[in-house]
Parts: C-alpha cells; sequence; structure tokens
C-alpha cells in the first residue's frame, strides 16, 4: 500500500495538501514511502470504505477539495436563487456574487435546534422503571404505556451486548435500551443478573450528583449562604489583612451547614432569622460549628511530581478522564463549570462536577467574575460535593468570559481577585488552586507580579499556562518565563503547562523547576489560522509514555480499543438508549477531531513529533490507521459507526464538526 503511493507525483503545495509537506516549515517528517497527495488520499478511503455513506456524503468535486452542502442549501444554489429570493439575472453582477458568498457561509440549511426528543413515541418512565402500578404523572401523563406499540416502532438494535447489563447485573434503560436484546425477554420483560445486582446495593460508582430537593431550593432562591455573606461583610468594611483579623471574629457564627437540613430554607414567614442575629444552628453545640479550620488546618494538596489532567472544556468529560486515569494520569479535574449557573441549579452545569470512582485526586474549576457569587458558590461545595481541591479558571481567553470580567480579565482585576481568592479560602474546607496565563497582552507578562500576591492570599498551587490570552494556542508556551516565576512564587508549589506531546517535552519541562506538569489539549501550529491538537487528547496513552519514559508505537486496532472503552464508557455514564448513545457520539466525534492530528511513530522519520508540527497527508500501515489520519468529519462518523452502529436520519452532529475537519 505504502510502496505504490510512494513514487506518486508530490506537488509542492501550501497547508500540507501534498506530498512534500515534510520538507516544509511546520509539517511533521513523515517517511517518504508513506506520504501521498490529498486526492489520493481520499480516493483511497473511498475505495476501500465498505460503508455506503462515504459515496452519499461525498458530494461536489471528486477529489474531495469541496465540502459537502447541506440538502436545502444545495438545492438553492442549484436553481441559481440569492440569499434575498432574487435570480441571478435580476441581480447585479457584484451584488450576485456577494448574495450567494453570503449564504455559503451562513449556512442556513443547517439544523440550528437540538432535537427535544429521540423517539416519536417516548415510553413512561413509570414503564420503563418497572413502576406500572403507579404512573409518575398520573392523568396528565402524555408519554406512550403500551409496550407493544413502542416496540413496533422501535428502532433495530444496534448490538449483541449491553455494557450496563453486563457491569451492573441489570440495564435501567429496560425496553428502550440499543441493546435490549441481551437482556430483554419476548414478552418486553427485563432479565436481572442477581449476583451482579447484588454488588449495585453498595455505593455508587459516580459521586457528586445534584440532589432534587437542593435543586428546587437552589432555583427559589431560598439556600442560605452564612458563611459566604459574613466574608462579603467584611470586604464590604474595607480592606483588612487576615492576619489582623482577632482569631476569635474569624469563628463567630461560622457552623457547619452538612449536619443541618434547617439552615438553608427558613421554617416558615415568621421564623426567618435576622441578619444581626445569631446564626440559627440545630442538635448539641460542638466545637466544630464555632471553630473554622485556619490554613494551615486545612487538608494539603501534596501533588509533586504528579501528572495532572487539565481541565478540558466539552472533551474532559467523566469518561475521557476515566481513559486518562487508565493510562496513568495521576490527578484529574472537572470541565469549567460556571458559578452563577451551579447557583441556579442547572443540571447540565452540576453534571461537569460529578466524580468516578478510580478519580483518586479530584478537583472542580469554576469560572467567575464577582466575589459574591464565587463565595456562595464555594459555601454550596463544601457542602455538597466530595473534592480534593477547588480550582479558580484564570486563563480562560474566550471573548464570553472575558468581557464579562471573568477568565483573563482577572489578571487585571486584582481588587476583585483578591476578595475572590480570600473569599473562597474562608468558606472552603479544602485547598484552593489557581490556573493562569502569562498575561493579556502577548508582551505584558503580569503572572510574575501576582503570584506573590497568591501565596499571601492563601493559595494553595497555581498553574501557569505559559501563554497570554492575545496567543489563545498560537506560537510556543514560554518555558523560560515559566522558569523566572518559579522563583518568585517558592515555596508556593507552581505546576507548569504548555507543548507536552512527549517525554522528551516533560523532563526538559520539569528542569525548569517546576513542581508538576499539567497536560492539556492545544497547542500552537504554524499560523495562527491552524492551531495543532496536542497532549491527553491528541493521545491520552502520553501519561504513560512519560512514566515509562519511552516512545509508544501504538497500533490502530489498539486506538480502536481506546476508542470502544470510551463508547463504553459513554453508555454507563450517559444512558444505552437513543439519547444516551447519540451524546455518546457526539463527544466521540468531538474527540476524533483532535485524535486525526495523531501521527503514528512508526511513520515518523524523527522522534518526537514536535507540538507545532501538523500531519500532511499520508498512507498508513493498514486501513484503519489511514482513516483515522482523516479529517473529515463524514470519515470520523464512519469511526463512529463502527463502535455505536449507523447514525439515525434524525441525527445531526454539531456543525463545527465540518468547520474542524476543513481548518
Amino acid at each position: 500500500m505504502a510502496e505504490g503511493t510512494a513514487e506518486a507525483p508530490l506537488e509542492n503545495g501550501g497547508g500540507g495538501d501534498s506530498g512534500a509537506g515534510a520538507l516544509e516549515r511546520g509539517v511533521a517528517p513523515i517517511k517518504r514511502q508513506y506520504l501521498t497527495t490529498k486526492e489520493q488520499f481520499h480516493q483511497f478511503l473511498e475505495a476501500k470504505g465498505q460503508e455506503k455513506t462515504c459515496r452519499e456524503t461525498e458530494v461536489g468535486d471528486p477529489a474531495g477539495n469541496e465540502l459537502a452542502e447541506p440538502e436545502a442549501k444545495r438545492i438553492r444554489l442549484e436553481d441559481g436563487q440569492t440569499a434575498d429570493g432574487q435570480t441571478e439575472e435580476a441581480a447585479e453582477p457584484g451584488e450576485q456574487l456577494q448574495t450567494q458568498k453570503r449564504a455559503r457561509g451562513q449556512n442556513k440549511g443547517r439544523p440550528h435546534v437540538k432535537p427535544t426528543n429521540y423517539d416519536k413515541n417516548r415510553l413512561c418512565p413509570s414503564l420503563i422503571q418497572e413502576s406500572a402500578a403507579k404512573c409518575f404523572f398520573g392523568d396528565r401523563c402524555r408519554f406512550l404505556h403500551d409496550v407493544g406499540r413502542y416496540l413496533e416502532t422501535k428502532p433495530a438494535d444496534l448490538g449483541p451486548r449491553c455494557v450496563l447489563f453486563e457491569t451492573f447485573g441489570r440495564c435501567p434503560y429496560g425496553v428502550t435500551c440499543r441493546f435490549a436484546g441481551a437482556h430483554l425477554r419476548p414478552e418486553g420483560q427485563n432479565l436481572v443478573q442477581e449476583e451482579l445486582a447484588a454488588r449495585g446495593t453498595q455505593p455508587p460508582s459516580i459521586r457528586n450528583g445534584l440532589d432534587k430537593a437542593l435543586q428546587q431550593q437552589l432555583r427559589k432562591r431560598e439556600v442560605r449562604f452564612e458563611r459566604a455573606e459574613q466574608a462579603l461583610r467584611r470586604f464590604s468594611q474595607g480592606p483588612t489583612p487576615a492576619a489582623a483579623v482577632p482569631e476569635g471574629t474569624a469563628a463567630e457564627g461560622a457552623p457547619r451547614q452538612e449536619n443541618c437540613g434547617a439552615q438553608q430554607v427558613p421554617a416558615g414567614p415568621g421564623t426567618s432569622t435576622p441578619p444581626s442575629s445569631p446564626v440559627r444552628t440545630c442538635g448539641p453545640l460542638t466545637d466544630e460549628d464555632v471553630v473554622r479550620l485556619r490554613p494551615c488546618e486545612k487538608k494539603r494538596l501534596d501533588i509533586r511530581g504528579k501528572l495532572y489532567l487539565a481541565p478540558l472544556t466539552t472533551c474532559g468529560n467523566l469518561p475521557f478522564r476515566r481513559i486518562c486515569k487508565r493510562f496513568g494520569a495521576d490527578v484529574t479535574c472537572g470541565e469549567m463549570a460556571v458559578c452563577t449557573n451551579l447557583l441556579q441549579g442547572q443540571m447540565s452545569e452540576w453534571a461537569l462536577l460529578k466524580r468516578h470512582q478510580c478519580e483518586d485526586i479530584f478537583g472542580v474549576q469554576l469560572e467567575g467574575a464577582f466575589p459574591d457569587t464565587m463565595t456562595k458558590c464555594a459555601e454550596l461545595l463544601s457542602r455538597t460535593v466530595e473534592v480534593d481541591f477547588v480550582d479558580i479558571n484564570v486563563g480562560c481567553p474566550i471573548d464570553l468570559v472575558y468581557k464579562k470580567g471573568g477568565g483573563c480579565a482577572l489578571m487585571n482585576r486584582s481588587t476583585k481577585f483578591q476578595q475572590i481568592v480570600r473569599g473562597m479560602n474562608q468558606v472552603l474546607d479544602v485547598p484552593l488552586t489557581v490556573k493562569i496565563r502569562t498575561g493579556v497582552q502577548e508582551r505584558v507578562n503580569l503572572a510574575h507580579r501576582l503570584l506573590p500576591e497568591l501565596r499571601d492570599w492563601g493559595v494553595a498551587l497555581v498553574t501557569l499556562h505559559g501563554r497570554s490570552r492575545e496567543q489563545r494556542y498560537t506560537k510556543l508556551a514560554d518555558w523560560q518565563y515559566i522558569e523566572e516565576c518559579v522563583q518568585a512564587a517558592s515555596p508556593m508549589p507552581l505546576f507548569g503547562n504548555g507543548d507536552i506531546l512527549s517525554f522528551e517535552d516533560a523532563n526538559r519541562a520539569m528542569q525548569t523547576g517546576v513542581t508538576g506538569i499539567m497536560i492539556a489539549r492545544l497547542v500552537a501550529g504554524p499560523t495562527d489560522r491552524h492551531p495543532s491538537h496536542s497532549g491527553a487528547l491528541l493521545k491520552p496513552w502520553l501519561f504513560t509514555e512519560i512514566k515509562e519514559q519511552r516512545h509508544w508505537d501504538i497500533s490502530s486496532s489498539e486506538r480502536l480499543d481506546i476508542l470502544r472503552d470510551f463508547t463504553n464508557y459513554g453508555l454507563e455514564h450517559w444512558g444505552s438508549d437513543t439519547q444516551g448513545v447519540e451524546k455518546t457520539r457526539r463527544f466521540l466525534l468531538e474527540w476524533l477531531s483532535f485524535l486525526c492530528r495523531y501521527v503514528p511513530v512508526g511513520l515518523l522519520e524523527r522522534l518526537p513529533q514536535r507540538i507545532n508540527e501538523r500531519p500532511p497527508y499520508y498512507l498508513g500501515r493498514d486501513y484503519l490507521e489511514t482513516l483515522m489520519a482523516s479529517q473529515k468529519a463524514a470519515d470520523w462518523i464512519r469511526i463512529s459507526e463502527m463502535l455505536l452502529g449507523p447514525v439515525p436520519p434524525s441525527f445531526a452532529f454539531l456543525p463545527k464538526h465540518k468547520a474542524n475537519a476543513y481548518k
């Protein structure tokens, strides 16, 4: 396969479109016998592919140079209609070109609304959970109660094995499971493996869920935050150093909130406690109720020399973190959660805090711009979730966060930043950490000035990403500046972050004197428009390579097994019904948009692959390895169909998958 393409004519084109990409700056050096052209690459996949969906999705240029247009838009453009509904003859030549160009960029034919339901006839939850004696909704129930009718319209099973049934002995999705043939009798009854189901009586493997009663209290704003309000009142009275606060004052009115259910909601309209009165308690008064933990008495966070998986938005979900833990990640952190959404009781935001039992050192990351919301959210988490540390996101560069004063903007708002850190430190019983960048502007570094202040404010650990906000994820991380910041932060631990793709990169990073390294995802590309993807999302086995100090020439079948494990973890986490399967597929496609950038070790002329090198077009050692190198969304969907079955017609994968595929 590779020898047949070695003598193919190579063109000297930019952007990695030709086989001569190994000679270009910023392109990975792949052995010449594997190099090919863009046209030959896609022709090979089309010829070898067995799925008919490949031919159906390849619309337009036979060479694969043109992105397939959505059906509605393609019909509109073929009929000669502009975006305003005028014909091409009626419009001016300049206006005609402009309107056509605008219509193509807007992509109006794509679905904008996520499907509200995945089945035409949804079965009542009471039947799914085998509580047919009583419907949860009573006479107002709008769901289907006829199991036979549901089975007639239910799509075919996606496979003969149900992961939930084999793992837990019982599938909670019953007849709605897309693998129901493994545990469903002909009459529709759900089978149970008694031995495995008995183990399910033990504490659940997933922790940090949101209680329904607490969610209602949060939505009605009935939860009280006495400790947070006390800390905020101190800030309103003026800046007072923590050392100058008398110990008795610091301990006054700070009861433990976990042991009393009445501290959150007043008993009635006439029993609410005035702000000036002592805080209500229930049960006997103990030392734990009146004595707050001092910073030196808090649980220590000792992760020196450990590998820290960064909080990755969207892709850093619980199934992915389980994959990284398997390969040797020591410390994990949940995805960035917005504090205001947590205080409102949004289930989607609380899902980011969930923790698997394999995550022995686990933290959550909060984003916010104001001391009141961040301090209250910290107090709420200290009551309700089990974490080893709480991290503040001061490194997010996106405009949506920055323009509201959060993320990197806090580096320029030192007063608010200080109040957030001090307030959260007072209400938390676990260490507080912070993740920052070098600064906001590219040539104006701020981290070396902030680090001593963070140390004085009581931060237990700081992670420094070696790029500014203006750089985003372009250009290489400045590890020389990180080395300077190690001295400024001492004796506070400082983790370094940026451009770690191999164990050599990790060794060089540790030589700067950092306490440890954080493995993230996005790094500099050859140009600002082409960021390369690396780190944990590009190769989750990087943790194994660092610990074993070797390059792992992982085969395509081993990589497919990793993806299969991810889908199994996803079905456990999101469910095995249609909605859970397609949610698992969605996050799998997100991850595949990063994995396609990986170049196998056996194909490289020089080791290791550098962080700012993108792969040219190449044919792998087998068909699967070539398919995994494709940057087309249609090929990612084909891989997902190997693991999760065919994509249903109603399922619309995210439009940005198409955008990422052709960057």
